[in-house]
């Protein structure tokens, strides 16, 4: 199922939310771009819980804590998760997301942040 578990894929990802969807679609929304909206709220209320425990326990903790560590780590895993629920919902295939990701990288590596917040000024 998976190349390596130790470092997923994109598509292993998008593989993961699909085939949970699947065991579940009898009574989780569809698939389809219509529902998507849901699941950016959702990834959003997951982000506030790792902001939470940020706050909570601070940056050593997460860094120290083998439990909080875990936690933290836990409540990213379900930001992802609800993103690759969102890419599944648009029907964004790995091989276009890892291009756009790519091609947005490849612009921001060349950007002068400093001066265009100058510039805005």
């Amino acid at each position: 199922m998976y190349t390596d578990a130790n470092d997923l894929r994109v598509s292993e990802m998008l593989e993961l939310s699909y085939r949970l969807w699947e065991k579940h679609s009898n009574s989780w929304s569809p698939m389809e771009p219509e529902y998507a909206k849901s699941f950016i709220l959702y990834m959003i209320e997951e982000i506030g819980e790792s902001i939470a425990i940020i706050k909570k326990k601070g940056e050593k903790n997460i860094m120290n804590d083998l439990k909080v560590r875990e936690h933290f780590i836990e409540e990213l895993c379900d930001v992802l998760m609800y993103f690759m629920d969102v890419l599944n919902r648009f029907h964004i295939s790995s091989q276009e997301f890892s291009n756009t990701y790519i091609r947005k990288f490849e612009h921001n590596i060349g950007r002068d942040y400093e001066g265009q917040y100058k510039r805005l000024k």
